[in-house]
């Protein structure tokens, strides 16, 4: 039973603001575990939870891998604003220029950022191609990053 309870609990702070124990505990009485606060209080030091600032100023609990990795993503995205000077589409595949020697760190923050239709990426220098699933794709994939470096 507690492994389903650390598992509810992981499933429930991934996919929702949660600020306390009590309302840790709340969801997971509506979802039928019967808990206490004492037991969300160890489940939390078991598991390792930390609280960050969401997004919406508020601060939630969440793993601290995933808050690792959040930040690491976050640093990957803002490298890639500042090394991509230009973007295009031809087919099903996006072409990015990049500065020189960059184009390796480009590759990784797409990669990173774990975009369904990217099948796959190849880097050389100043180059990165991404092959995407179909045609739609690497037009909206293209719309959307040029739309991140303004």
């Amino acid at each position: 039973m507690k492994f389903q309870r650390q598992a509810k609990i992981l499933e429930l702070i991934e996919h929702n603001e949660i600020e306390t124990q009590e309302e840790l505990s709340m969801r997971l009485r509506d979802l039928g575990y019967d808990t206490t606060q004492a037991t969300v209080s160890r489940d939390i030091k078991d598991l390792r939870l930390i609280k960050i600032l969401s997004p919406s100023g508020k601060y939630r609990y969440a793993t601290s891998t995933q808050e690792a990795e959040n930040s690491f993503v976050s640093r990957l995205q803002n490298i890639f604003r500042e090394c991509v000077t230009g973007v295009d589409a031809a087919q099903n595949i996006v072409v990015i220029k990049t500065l020189p020697a960059l184009a390796s760190a480009a590759a990784m923050a797409i990669d990173a950022m774990r975009v369904p239709k990217v099948v796959g990426t190849i880097s050389g220098d100043d180059t990165v191609f991404i092959v995407m699933r179909d045609n739609e794709s690497a037009l909206d994939f293209c719309e959307d990053t040029k739309n991140m470096l303004k």
